[in-house]
């Protein structure tokens, strides 16, 4: 009788571990998906992106706001390109150093080297600092607002290009999100 209780006890005792263990599990399963993402108020994924944000109209940067950022974000960095130019990959913005207590641009961010929150334009493939808008010489195009969340600040001067600004990011990436809009002349 001794025995069958010690077994039934140790029994429950195993039970009630590996269900904890699985609870703990979940958790931590739950704790490392994070989803940042971005939006914008000027467009939803995949539509068109409105003129006023192109070369054919003002030519401003568009509004971005993001949520779903993850702890142990220093700064962030955005890139803003078309895959679909006719000379291949066409850079339209590089923006980085952005604060990690920030989480919206505003439409008409300067295109200053140094802006006044500490974020730095780069430069792009019109070889100018800051937002080129899109202005496709034809067919319509895509055009990818990438959003990263950083461990740190990075150590580089304004004016990056794409190219420097990703080598700087390796090893740093916390999370991506992605927003995709389409402009046709």
């Amino acid at each position: 009788m001794i025995r069958i209780t010690g077994f039934i006890l140790l029994f429950l005792i195993s039970l009630t571990l590996c269900q904890n263990e699985e609870k703990a599990k979940t958790k931590t399963e739950e704790e490392v998906k994070i989803e940042m993402k971005i939006e914008s108020a000027a467009f939803k994924e995949g539509s068109m992106i409105p003129v006023k944000y192109t070369c054919d109209g003002d030519d401003i940067s568009p509004p971005l706001n993001w949520s779903g950022v993850p702890e142990g974000t220093q700064s962030f960095a955005l890139i803003n390109d078309d895959p679909d130019a006719p000379v291949g990959l066409w850079v339209h913005w590089v923006l980085y150093n952005i604060p990690a207590e920030i989480r919206e641009l505003p439409e008409d961010i300067p295109v200053d080297k140094k802006l006044k929150d500490g974020s730095k334009n780069g430069i792009n493939s019109w070889r100018r600092y800051g937002y080129g808008g899109p202005c496709p010489p034809g067919g319509t195009h895509r055009y990818f607002f990438k959003l990263y969340a950083l461990d740190s600040v990075l150590d580089l001067k304004h004016g990056a290009t794409k190219v420097k600004l990703e080598k700087a990011m390796e090893g740093h990436i916390l999370v991506q999100a992605q927003l995709m809009g389409r402009y046709k002349r």
